[in-house]
């Protein structure tokens, strides 16, 4: 029976490069095959650079045959969310008010470290304009579906990337969240995330978001997310206010015991409303946790409603963001989001903003001196699953800040945050939960998760992608 490479995680693919059992164009020429056969259905993709990846596998099947691979990730197949820099390929963001001429004669600093690596690069995953939003649809790409099921969205702003994995596109994707936009959509396509602690993996361009964003791995598997993760660490001299690099290889230990934690969880923050089917898989990973010899304790919410403060901040960054645009470009844009840079244009004002900075400044140290008593923070991921597309948020929970209630608190204090699966609601649409770390503290929610997901390994989507489930 001929190996099924979609299906093959990327430390599994690396075995059988090493081990000769299969190369890395014949895993690029079935990734490209699947990409074909599913992207006009689900719509991951923007772009795709075929020959491209098919020439870069070549060079990898060459040192693999030698016996001198480039570095941690030569041949595997990885793709890349259209809000990052990568050479020779436009980065639109979603948008037809961005100039297509270029010149594209930069990697950003994560594509870098991936190419250094001798990553396939396979093309562009789609985006919401800008990211702007937490549902993946754009005036420029159309809408972009779930896996599960082609009636749902997959999430965002980093969709296109997760449903790529989920569809078995590809093994890995790159994608950022400066208030969830990688653990949202990993937390609808039933996948593994790690939002690590900001300026972890540097970033460039400069953008006024950079003090909530980060970009991160989205991947079936914890190996997987550690080994990208390791790469994406390295340093970049066009970010100077990124963290020097960790200094260790995030996979090494991540198969020794883990130690005994201390958890606390919150089913709400003490100011979300999560879904009944929500509560339960929080419950099931309470379970699951305290079986796996953690201790695990109800904790009252850590901090305010930190909603508004996040929306200040947000608001301020908008009218910065978008100076430059007016009424021409207005009227080739999403509607939604012309409507939030009128409105932050509207009400934004300095001394706001930096009441809201002091008040970040609160909370940041609320986090730290919980973190004093407890190891990690348990919540769920989401207030509900993936909706219909076409909508920007369910009719119980319309705004994004009511149904992505648990996320955009962790880009306020820069926490390393995972999002793990967890079950299915009453639609069999995938559920998760999310924990949160102090700083730095990448390693121990790796080691967790992956402990986790040994002792419980989450399914793969298995709608047959194309007919709703």
């Amino acid at each position: 029976m001929q190996t099924a490479y979609h299906e093959l995680t990327a430390t599994r693919l690396l075995q059988g490069y090493r081990e000769k059992e299969f190369t890395p164009v014949e895993v690029t020429k079935a990734c490209l095959e699947r990409i074909t056969d599913l992207n006009s259905i689900i719509n991951a993709f923007c772009l795709i650079d075929e020959e491209a990846a098919l020439a870069s596998a070549e060079q990898s099947a060459g040192r693999w045959e030698k016996g001198t691979p480039e570095g941690q990730l030569d041949g595997v197949p990885v793709s890349i969310k259209d809000l990052l820099l990568a050479k020779n390929w436009p980065t639109l963001r979603g948008s037809h008010v961005t100039p297509k001429e270029g010149p594209w004669t930069e990697d950003s600093p994560p594509v870098a470290r991936i190419r250094e690596a001798g990553g396939v690069l396979l093309g562009k995953t789609t985006t919401p304009e800008f990211a702007w939003k937490g549902v993946t649809d754009s005036p420029l790409t159309g809408v972009t579906k779930n896996p599960w099921n082609i009636a749902y969205t997959p999430g965002g702003s980093s969709g296109g990337a997760s449903a790529a994995v989920a569809a078995g596109m590809g093994p890995l994707a790159l994608g950022t969240d400066a208030g969830g936009s990688l653990r949202i959509p990993a937390a609808m396509c039933g996948l593994f995330t790690i939002k690590p602690t900001g300026g972890r993996v540097p970033s460039y361009p400069p953008t006024p978001y950079g003090s909530f964003a980060a970009t991160g791995p989205i991947s079936w598997s914890v190996e997987d997310a550690a080994l990208l993760l390791t790469v994406l660490s390295g340093d970049d001299w066009r970010d100077g206010s990124a963290l020097p690099p960790p200094g260790e290889d995030f996979l090494k230990g991540l198969h020794e015991d883990c130690p005994r934690l201390r958890i606390g969880w919150s089913p709400d923050l003490g100011f979300a409303h999560p879904q009944p089917d929500v509560l339960g898989a929080l419950k099931t990973a309470i379970y699951r946790l305290k079986e796996l010899g953690h201790s695990v304790e109800e904790v009252p919410a850590p901090f305010d409603d930190p909603t508004g403060v996040y929306e200040d901040l947000r608001t301020g960054m908008t009218v910065s963001a978008f100076a430059r645009l007016g009424e021409a470009q207005f009227a080739e844009m999403d509607p939604g989001l012309v409507a939030h840079i009128r409105e932050s244009r509207a009400t934004a004002n300095l001394e706001r903003y930096l009441a809201a900075d002091a008040a970040r400044a609160r909370i940041c140290g609320e986090m730290r001196r919980y973190h004093m008593e407890y190891d990690l923070l348990l919540t769920p991921a989401l207030a509900c699953a993936a909706f219909e597309t076409g909508i920007d948020g369910p009719a119980d929970l319309p705004e994004s800040r009511l149904w992505s209630p648990f996320t955009f608190p962790f880009n306020l204090t820069r926490q390393p945050a995972v999002t793990l699966p967890c079950g299915f609601d009453t639609n069999d649409l995938p559920l998760a939960v999310q924990l949160v770390g102090p700083l730095y503290s990448e390693k121990m929610l790796l080691q967790l998760s992956r402990q986790y997901e040994l002792a419980h390994p989450w399914e793969r989507a298995r709608a047959t992608p194309g007919q709703p489930a």
